[in-house]
């Protein structure tokens, strides 16, 4: 995909010889104060959370797969007490279980799997925006077994929102929810920057965005970032000012990826910043799969214009509207809750502690801006041969 949309690159995982890297536990230790405060929690509470967050996901993974005819979703619960939700199609109830010190407790009654929904919204997501010009996208609410459809005010009006929720459901036959939507969606971009390193070939614009994850594909290492940024783009050091250039070495933009890749000799540990400011690094141990990928997952980003932050993953499956992805996008994007993302984080890395998870691709967001959710492309999607560098792949190499 290449838009006229103007974006600068920061890089985030280049030169970093004099920079202070994270322990796991520090890394996690930083994400819990977020958490702390979201959820009013103590520190070591938060801690204990994120910990088991991470651990609890092998025995979801064979929750899913035990459960695979009947499984409607799976979502971590922060209140009134932290516990994970198997939801389930059928009446035939299943006895609770703990993992990772984490109750698990199972839910029946779901009309349709999470495969279903899926499958009805790949099969008939053109029908609802052909009904529904103005549809703002839609996803899947592993909480409550539901296909989300965001529509807009005018269609709301005209058409109401139980009819619009009859047809979806008479379309595609699973549970559908209807949610108003006002907001504005787009990629996460923004005109002009401070650190210009890149020019939009299409507008010849100053032009900015965020550097991801370090990648390689066994040979050399690279950088990645949006696909809708500048082609050619430049490294500039915060701390004395030299520039170095990042060829670009391919991009893809189309129906579930937004992903570009930089040349970045400067790159080759697996490092990224998750909090610029602190000038503190962390490492990519390694990743999370979208499957156990799970709503109510807490989850932080970075991007030069909001900075750090962390917040639940919404909705899996999310499809954005319109043709943000080069032509409609496909139900392959993960949501996360506002309010702390802005136009100029595209491409930005997102993660768990030192767990990879995506790269930050769009915003819903308000006519004042503020930003209701993000949703990011999973790094399941990085183009082949291409693939995360870990700290595995640096401890094989000594």
């Amino acid at each position: 995909m290449r838009r006229a949309l103007p974006l600068v690159l920061i890089a985030l995982a280049a030169p970093a010889a004099a920079q202070a890297v994270q322990s796991r536990d520090e890394a996690l230790a930083e994400d819990a104060f977020q958490y702390a405060a979201q959820f009013a929690v103590a520190p070591d509470e938060a801690m204990r959370r994120l910990k088991a967050q991470q651990d609890s996901v092998p025995a979801t993974d064979a929750v899913a797969r035990e459960f695979a005819d009947r499984l409607a979703g799976i979502s971590v619960e922060h209140l009134p007490q932290y516990r994970i939700v198997v939801l389930l199609t059928g009446s035939e109830a299943v006895s609770d279980r703990s993992a990772a010190g984490v109750p698990v407790v199972f839910r029946t009654g779901a009309k349709a799997t999470h495969g279903q929904a899926v499958a009805a919204m790949r099969r008939h997501l053109i029908d609802f925006r052909s009904e529904l010009p103005g549809a703002r996208g839609a996803g899947y609410d592993q909480r409550s077994g539901e296909v989300v459809l965001l529509v807009t005010p005018e269609d709301e009006s005209r058409l109401g929102t139980e009819a619009i929720r009859r047809r979806a459901e008479e379309l595609g036959g699973v549970p559908v929810r209807v949610v108003v939507n006002r907001l504005i969606e787009s990629n996460m971009s923004i005109g002009g920057g401070e650190e210009v390193v890149g020019i939009d070939s299409l507008t010849s614009r100053n032009s900015r965005c965020t550097t991801g994850f370090v990648v390689t594909n066994g040979e050399i290492s690279a950088i990645t970032t949006a696909a809708h940024c500048p082609d050619q783009l430049t490294y500039v050091d915060a701390e004395d000012g030299t520039s170095t250039m990042l060829p670009m070495i391919g991009s893809w933009g189309l129906g579930y990826q937004d992903v570009q890749i930089n040349g970045s000799a400067n790159s080759p540990g697996p490092l990224f910043y998750a909090n610029r400011g602190a000038g503190s690094q962390r490492r990519v141990d390694t990743w999370r799969n979208v499957s156990s990928t799970r709503a109510g997952d807490f989850v932080c980003h970075y991007g030069v214009s909001s900075g750090y932050n962390c917040a639940t993953v919404e909705l899996t499956d999310y499809a954005p509207p319109g043709a943000l992805c080069g032509g409609p996008c496909s139900p392959t994007w993960v949501t996360v809750r506002g309010p702390s993302c802005q136009t100029g984080d595209s491409g930005g890395p997102v993660f768990s502690g030192n767990v990879a998870f995506g790269i930050a691709k769009g915003i819903n967001r308000d006519e004042a801006g503020r930003c209701l959710f993000y949703y990011f492309m999973s790094t399941d999607y990085l183009p082949s041969p291409w693939r995360l560098l870990t700290t595995g792949d640096v401890i094989s190499r000594r």
